[in-house]
């Protein structure tokens, strides 16, 4: 079955919650119950869901969700059950938070959601949290980074229209990086960090004309570190968004270890959005489904959970 692109058809609110009520209040937690509803339904059906659950007992079903639940099959759950907006703003505080900021999941987040989506997120952030998330970033992330990251966090505030032509940027970019010594990183953040997605499309195409390299392969060699994985992660998703995601989706698989929240921010995110597309750029990529892949790498509810999310080849 393909992943629900929309509402389920003749939804029940009120059949879900009392299905819900039983799976969480009776003797053991019926997990089945749970994964069936809450990922057969779309996220705007969850939000209905989960006002009503409160009403009808006063909880709400996230913290009824935390107390049954455990581990990574809890997060993924919870997950479903939050606003989009609000669930990315969590995920962005979480990367900040503790020692050491998880720069992997920024870089995510900020190179891969649309100007309407960060929008989105810095409102829930400010909502959640009383300050704005720029400022928090700016605290998080140094240097180069961080400079790239805050334009790409800032997106909304300021969308830069350039008047100059492609030729001319591409020129810049030519000059900022494989034409002389030392690389001026700072025209690269400025031209790839400040432009809409169709300019950049084409400066990824004019760019190869000018220097015989892919701007993708410009950077991996003229950079290094964060810098470098922020801007290859913006060159795909302008390319490719889905092919982009596949590619972490894999990455969190392969290795030593399955990086699980990885696997549960994507699934859960793109959902509604492009899912589908993940599945089918996987194919291409990797050679077998993403289904096949989750058979062999994830197990017991939380397996469950993220299959019944990907759905199985037609």
């Amino acid at each position: 079955s393909t992943p629900l692109k929309g509402d389920k058809a003749n939804f029940k609110v009120d059949e879900d919650v009392s299905a819900l009520r039983k799976a969480i209040e009776g003797l053991g937690t019926t997990e089945k119950t749970l994964i069936d509803v809450l990922t057969q339904r779309s996220s705007a059906q969850r939000q209905l869901i989960a006002k009503a659950y409160e009403k009808a007992t006063g909880r709400t079903l996230i913290d009824d969700l935390k107390g049954d639940t455990r581990g990574d099959f809890e997060d993924v759950l919870v997950a479903l059950v939050t606003p989009p907006a609000l669930y990315d703003c969590q995920e962005v505080i979480k990367a900040m938070k503790g020692a050491g900021t998880t720069e992997s999941t920024l870089t995510e987040i900020f190179a891969s959601r649309s100007n309407k989506q960060i929008r989105e997120l810095s409102e829930a952030y400010l909502a959640k949290t009383g300050r704005a998330m720029i400022h928090d970033l700016q605290s998080e992330v140094s240097g180069d980074y961080g400079k790239a990251l805050l334009i790409l966090a800032e997106v909304y505030v300021v969308q830069q229209y350039y008047t100059h032509t492609f030729s001319e940027s591409m020129q810049a970019l030519y000059e900022a990086g494989e034409k002389k010594w030392g690389t001026d990183e700072g025209k690269f953040i400025d031209i790839l960090c400040h432009r809409s997605v169709p300019q950049l499309r084409q400066t990824l195409i004019e760019y190869k004309n000018i220097s015989k390299k892919t701007l993708q392969e410009s950077i991996k060699s003229e950079m290094s570190g964060n810098l470098e994985k922020l801007l290859v992660a913006v060159v795909k998703c302008v390319q490719n968004v889905p092919a982009y995601l596949a590619e972490r989706l894999f990455k969190s698989m392969k290795g030593a270890g399955t990086t699980e929240c990885t696997l549960t921010r994507i699934f859960v995110s793109r959902s509604e959005i492009d899912l589908i597309d993940i599945k089918v750029e996987y194919k291409k990529l990797f050679g077998c489904s993403l289904y096949s892949q989750l058979e062999s790498e994830v197990s017991g509810d939380y397996g469950k959970t993220l299959k019944c999310l990907c759905g199985q080849d037609e």
